[in-house]
């Protein structure tokens, strides 16, 4: 190390095994979606972008996978059956995961939806059909991309 250095030895060691490691490599993104063909959509729309997505077609798919799996972020649809978006959500809040980042989405919404949606602390509530580079947005957002 040199007087005109700003890092020492070990420092500069550290910032290059930092620089040298996968940019996000664990991201992961679930979407959670009841509806096949949006489903795969979307997991195509991810994909295209190098951003790593696993999906469920129902909460009970989505909370196993979120048990199993290490998740970054969830997109789910508002109207699924047996339980709806908000279920899912207040599930999750609940959960040792309660500071997952969700973004929300439906083709049918009522001003209430969004305000509890909104009270369950998502990131975003988005109207179908999705502004695919909003989404890409958010999501990179989110994932620190």
């Amino acid at each position: 190390m040199t007087e005109h250095d700003i890092l020492t030895d070990a420092e500069r060691e550290a910032l290059k095994e930092v620089m040298s490691s996968p940019v996000s490599a664990s991201s992961c993104v679930l979407i959670v979606e009841d509806d096949p063909v949006a489903r795969e959509l979307l997991a195509e729309l991810l994909e295209l972008n190098a951003i790593e997505c696993l999906t469920a077609s129902n909460e009970e798919q989505a909370l196993a996978l979120l048990a199993s799996k290490p998740i970054n972020l969830m997109i789910t649809d508002l109207r699924m059956l047996p339980h709806d978006g908000l279920h899912l959500i207040r599930k999750v809040r609940d959960s040792d995961q309660a500071t997952l980042p969700i973004i929300i989405m439906s083709g049918d919404a009522s001003v209430r939806d969004a305000i509890d949606a909104m009270h369950l602390h998502v990131v975003d509530f988005l109207l179908k059909p999705i502004d695919t580079a909003k989404l890409l947005k958010l999501i990179r957002q989110e994932l620190g991309m």
